[in-house]
């Protein structure tokens, strides 16, 4: 898989729960909590399952859950996809 960006993540997550009610799409969102833009814990659950189906890579929910901003999030992508425990 080519690595996932914060732009592709955020794309996704629009696609998958609506625009978000924070921060234009940037790189300055890495560090910006997902309540903070404008999704919930639910919306990071159907963004991890479409990341599983699109890609292959299967993400545990209470980890997805605990994945706060998207640079956690990403690392856990990264991760998956690398074969990181």
């Amino acid at each position: 898989m080519e690595k996932l960006t914060v732009t592709r993540l955020m794309e996704i997550m629009r696609e998958c729960a609506g625009e978000g009610e924070g921060l234009a799409v940037t790189d300055d969102v890495l560090d910006v909590e997902f309540g903070d833009l404008g999704y919930d814990s639910l919306a990071m659950l159907e963004t991890a399952g479409r990341i599983e189906r699109d890609h292959g890579i299967r993400l545990a929910d209470d980890q997805v859950t605990e994945a706060k901003t998207p640079r956690a999030f990403l690392a856990l992508v990264h991760d998956a996809a690398t074969g990181v425990a």
